[in-house]
């Protein structure tokens, strides 16, 4: 039997994967790892910076959204250009600021220089997962995107795991710069590993598209179908950012968990999320994605409401109940990134995750700036108020949220039948 490209020959690689394509899971995996920490350390932080800073709830939510709306706009401006360049060139790019970015959140000392920081850091930073989308749909096949999802997916557990427990450690017995320092390391050591590592990605640029950059984006955004697949992203983000930012302060301040044991939550959190995704990925290729992704639907739903009605409880309920509620989550995220996936067309296939990602993005840092100005904390030590009222709010985004993914699942079928 001749040699087939990856491209081409799903009933092979729908079965295994390459040594090439196994490295690059493995790297899209830590690059993922580093981005979701660079931007999640955030919330575990959020009681710690808010004290240390003297920052207030809408300061802190301010500082959370700067990144995500910075990254929005990035977001747009790159989509025109993402299918003009090869791919590995334009991740080096975006990276290598990302890591600029990083450094100065670790210098920073007060809140402007933390709200400039993450400014810069999500001009960069949020373009990044964007361009992994697109080198992951370029590289594996539609058989083999969910389980490729699940392994990448699993950086958020890794984070929670290894990257936000370190940091919290960093943060309490050093100091918070210490923290984004340890993701600057790590981050600088991955990119001298995707200089060398990673093939250049140039297919896209063989397709004749004589557009230029504005008009490819402006294209991108006139197809109904394509702003079915926008709708469902960003809600699905904005329903997430909801209760992040203030989940710590909430533990610490609400349900009276000591701040140097939130580190505990965090890892046993990960452990099970880093089990889970990999299993949510094969199901999501063997099963309907859409039944996948309504189950987390409802697990996600019930464990809102219960997380954020908590009152003083003893840690290990806290663990379980945090568990169940990132295990819904993440069952949403999977299925619903793959379906995603396969919405644009090869041509447009960048510039639809950039846009992709911008929504996200955006849609995200309006949570964040809606969540500070919702909850309150009259002082340092006082309870967050308010935070059920959030709750409530993610609920009805998440039932949104699934029409949205219901009819990017009827889209690709009538494709199929097609």
């Amino acid at each position: 039997m001749s040699s087939v490209s990856p491209k081409n020959d799903t009933s092979v690689l729908s079965k295994t994967f390459t040594s090439y394509q196994k490295i690059i899971i493995f790297l899209l995996a830590i690059l993922q790892f580093t981005i979701v920490l660079d931007f999640m350390i955030l919330a575990p932080l959020g009681d710690i910076l808010m004290k240390s800073m003297n920052m207030s709830t809408k300061q802190f939510g301010t500082v959370v959204s700067a990144y995500a709306i910075s990254a929005c706009i990035s977001g747009i401006f790159a989509a025109g250009f993402a299918d003009k360049f090869d791919r590995k060139k334009l991740l080096l790019f975006f990276y290598a600021g990302f890591i600029l970015g990083t450094y100065f959140c670790a210098i920073s000392y007060n809140y402007e220089t933390l709200f400039i920081a993450r400014i810069i850091t999500g001009l960069f930073g949020g373009v990044i997962g964007s361009i992994s989308m697109a080198i992951i749909t370029d590289i594996f096949t539609i058989n083999q995107r969910g389980k490729v999802m699940g392994f990448v997916q699993m950086a958020f557990g890794g984070s929670q795991i290894l990257g936000i427990p370190i940091g919290l450690v960093l943060a309490n017995y050093w100091s918070w710069h210490a923290t984004f320092y340890m993701v600057l390391i790590l981050a600088f050591l991955l990119g001298i590993a995707l200089v060398f590592k990673l093939k250049p990605l140039t297919e896209h640029l063989k397709i004749i598209n004589n557009k230029n950059a504005l008009q490819h984006l402006l294209q991108t955004i006139k197809k109904k179908d394509y702003r079915i697949g926008f709708l469902a992203t960003a809600l699905l983000s904005m329903g997430g950012f909801m209760i992040m930012p203030f989940s710590t302060a909430f533990i610490v301040n609400n349900i009276h968990i000591a701040q140097s044991q939130v580190a505990i939550i965090f890892f046993f959190t990960g452990i099970f999320s880093i089990i889970i995704m990999p299993i949510v990925g094969k199901l999501s290729d063997k099963f309907d994605r859409l039944m996948i992704f309504g189950i987390g639907t409802i697990i996600a739903i019930v464990m809102v409401v219960i997380y954020t009605h908590l009152s003083p409880v003893p840690i290990w309920l806290v663990i379980i109940v945090n568990i169940v509620l990132f295990i819904g989550i993440m069952s949403r995220m999977v299925p619903a990134t793959a379906l995603n996936s396969a919405v644009p067309d090869a041509y447009d296939r960048g510039a639809y995750m950039s846009i992709n990602s911008s929504l996200q993005q955006f849609a995200g840092g309006i949570a964040a700036l809606f969540s500070g100005l919702v909850v309150v904390q009259k002082s340092k030590n006082s309870p967050i108020e308010n935070f059920d009222v959030l709750g409530y709010v993610m609920v009805v985004l998440m039932l949104m949220c699934f029409y949205f993914v219901f009819k990017v699942n009827v889209l690709l079928k009538k494709r199929e039948i097609k």
